[in-house]
C-alpha cells in the first residue's frame, strides 16, 4: 500500500559495527532502516529519501520505499506490457475491436525502443507483432494463447520478435514526457508514411490511453503519463454535411435503380430499404431473418433488431468465420431494438420473401454465391446505382457517395417529419448525445418548426 505517512530521522552510530551508520525512517506504522560503512553514503541515501518526500511522492508500506523506486524494480518492458493488455482484452472485446488493439499496439511498439541497430525491415516486424504476437488462438489445452506460442512462425518473424524483446524500452520510460510524445505521434500516420485520418487517430489514442490505464492498474506505472504531455489530439468535424445527404425522392430513386440492375439488383433492394426506411446500420441489416419482421398486409409493420454483423476476418473472430456476429453497437449482448417500418418497407420485404426465400438459417440477404452479404458486393450494385439515378455532376460529387449515407438520410427525415430526438435516438440506436453531435442542423430546422407552431398557438390565444 501507498502512502504519505513517512517520517525520515536522523543517521545513528552504532560503534564496534562493521556498518555503523544506520538510516532510520518509517512508513506508515512500520520502521524501516539500512546500515552503511561510511556516513557519506547514509547521508546520500537519507538525502534521496528526503527528495522524495518533498516532492510529494508516496511510499510503499511493504518495501518502505518511495514509489518511483518500487516501479523501478517491478518494471516491465512497454513490449511485454502490450501482450499482457492484449491477452487481458481479447476475451471480452468484439472481433473489430480485436484488429484495432493490435493494430494499434504494432503501429506504437515499434517506436518505443532503445535504438535502431539491427532492427528488422518494417513490413516484418509489423507482421511479427500484428499477427503472431497480439493475435490469440487456442491452444492444445483449450486455453488462449498468442498466435506466436501455438503455430510455427518464420524464421524471420521470430528473429524480428527476438529483437524486438531486446530493445523494447521499460514501462517507466513512459513516465517520460519526450517517449510519450513519440508514441502519440506515431499514431498520426499510416504505415506509408502519409497523415491518419482524424478518426483514425482518436480510436488508436484510446487504445493508447486504455494501455496505459492498465499500467497504472498494474502498478507499473504510478500515474497516467498523458496527461504530462501537451498534446492535442485531431479535431473531428463529426456534423453530418447534409448537402449530400439525399432527399426521400432521391433515396427512392437510388434504391429503385439498385432494383434496375437485373436479379442482383432486386435481391438487394429491400436490404437498401432497410438501410433508408428502418434507418438500419448495414450490419445490422445484413443478418436480419424473416422472423424479425412483422409484416401485415396493410399499414405500418416493425422490424426488431437484435444483431450486428461486422465483416473483419477470420483470424479475430471466436468462431474462426469471417464475420463476428455481435449484439447491437453499444448496447447489452441480448438487447434488442424495435423500429417501426412504413408500408413501403412492408412491400419491400414481403416482395424479396416471395421472389427470393431466405437461407437455411433465416436470413433475408445473402452473397451471390449464397454466402454472408459482402461490403463490396452491395457497395458495386450502390456505385452502379448512383450513375444511373444522380446527373453526371452529382454523381462526381459526394452526394449519396456510400450506402450509410441512406442512413443519414433515414434519421434526418425523422426529424424533418417532426420526430421527437428522443425517439429518434431509440429508432437509430444512438445515444442523445451522439445524435445531437452528428444531426445539430437537423435538429435545430426541427425546433425552429416546434417554435412556429407555439407561437401560432399563442397567437391565437391572443386572438380569441
Amino acid at each position: 500500500m501507498l502512502t504519505y505517512d513517512v517520517q525520515i530521522w536522523g543517521i545513528r552510530k552504532r560503534p564496534n559495527r562493521a556498518a555503523a551508520h544506520q538510516l532510520r525512517w518509517r512508513v506508515g506504522p512500520r520502521p524501516f532502516s539500512k546500515s552503511y560503512k561510511i556516513k557519506a553514503q547514509a547521508d546520500g541515501r537519507r538525502a534521496e529519501l528526503l527528495t522524495a518526500l518533498r516532492n510529494r511522492e508516496q511510499f510503499d508500506t511493504e518495501t518502505g520505499l518511495p514509489a518511483s523506486e518500487v516501479q523501478a524494480l517491478n518494471s516491465a518492458t512497454w513490449y511485454a506490457h502490450t501482450r499482457t493488455y492484449a491477452e487481458m482484452k481479447w476475451p471480452s472485446a468484439s472481433a473489430k475491436h480485436r484488429a484495432s488493439i493490435a493494430d494499434t499496439l504494432a503501429t506504437i511498439t515499434p517506436k518505443l525502443v532503445k535504438d535502431q541497430r539491427g532492427a528488422p525491415a518494417p513490413k516484418v516486424l509489423r507482421i511479427a507483432l500484428y499477427s503472431w504476437v497480439y493475435r490469440f488462438v487456442l491452444g492444445d489445452d483449450g486455453t488462449l494463447r498468442p498466435r506466436l506460442d501455438v503455430e510455427e512462425p518464420p524464421a524471420d518473424v521470430v528473429a524480428a520478435l527476438d529483437w524486438m524483446g531486446r530493445k523494447s524500452v521499460d514501462i517507466t520510460d513512459l513516465n517520460t514526457p519526450s517517449v510519450v510524445r513519440t508514441a502519440l505521434d506515431a499514431l498520426m500516420l499510416k504505415q506509408d508514411g502519409t497523415a491518419a485520418a482524424e478518426n483514425t487517430v482518436n480510436r488508436k489514442r484510446t487504445v493508447l490511453s486504455n494501455c496505459l490505464r492498465y499500467a497504472v492498474e498494474r502498478e507499473l506505472l504510478t500515474t497516467l503519463p498523458l496527461d504530462k504531455v501537451d498534446w492535442t489530439p485531431p479535431q473531428t468535424d463529426d456534423e453530418i454535411d447534409f448537402r449530400f445527404v439525399p432527399g426521400p425522392k432521391l433515396a427512392k430513386a437510388l434504391i429503385d435503380a439498385v432494383g434496375e440492375q437485373g436479379e442482383r439488383g432486386r435481391h438487394l433492394m429491400a436490404f437498401f430499404g432497410c438501410l433508408y426506411y428502418a434507418a438500419n446500420r448495414p450490419g445490422e441489416a445484413a443478418g436480419l431473418r424473416a422472423d424479425d419482421f412483422t409484416l401485415p398486409e396493410e399499414g405500418w409493420g416493425e422490424v426488431l433488431l437484435s444483431t450486428s454483423m461486422a465483416r473483419v476476418g477470420s483470424g479475430w473472430t471466436d468462431t474462426g468465420e469471417s464475420f463476428d456476429t455481435r449484439g447491437l453497437k453499444k448496447r447489452a449482448r441480448k438487447a434488442t431494438r424495435p423500429v417501426p417500418i412504413p408500408p413501403v418497407l412492408v412491400r419491400l420485404v414481403r416482395e424479396h420473401i416471395t421472389e427470393f426465400g431466405m437461407t437455411e438459417d433465416g436470413r433475408l440477404f445473402r452473397a451471390t454465391q449464397g454466402g454472408h452479404l459482402l461490403s463490396k458486393e452491395y457497395g458495386e450494385a450502390w456505385k452502379a446505382a448512383r450513375l444511373t439515378a444522380l446527373t453526371e455532376s452529382e454523381a462526381a460529387s459526394p452526394l449519396a457517395g456510400v450506402p450509410y449515407s441512406l442512413r443519414h438520410a433515414g434519421v434526418s427525415l425523422w426529424l424533418e417529419s417532426g420526430v421527437s430526438p428522443a425517439e429518434v435516438a431509440r429508432r437509430a440506436g444512438h445515444s442523445i448525445a451522439v445524435l445531437f453531435r452528428f444531426y445539430a442542423k437537423a435538429i435545430h430546422r426541427n425546433q425552429q418548426r416546434a417554435n412556429q407552431q407555439i407561437e401560432r398557438a399563442l397567437k391565437s390565444a391572443d386572438d380569441e
